[in-house]
């Protein structure tokens, strides 16, 4: 899987951002990230593993973690 990383100004709407993008053909899911406010990620994280549990998707839950997981280590 890829991601693509868009930086808005301010006035820029992130929801009719993400209708446009959702429209195009191969965009799967567009998640809106504000690196100002992590609680809010953190809550999007996991209502995105919720998700990924009722779904069965255990493969990309197992990914995401272990993603999380050597991101921290490479910090360290």
């Amino acid at each position: 899987m890829k991601y693509l990383k868009i930086n808005t100004e301010e006035t820029a709407d992130p929801e009719a951002l993400k209708n446009a993008i959702l429209q195009m053909k191969g965009v799967v899911s567009v998640d809106i990230i504000d690196d100002e406010n992590p609680e809010s990620e953190l809550k999007k994280a996991f209502a995105k593993t919720k998700e990924q549990l009722k779904k069965g998707d255990y493969e990309t839950l197992v990914n995401d973690i272990f993603e999380i997981i050597t991101k921290n280590n490479s910090k360290k």
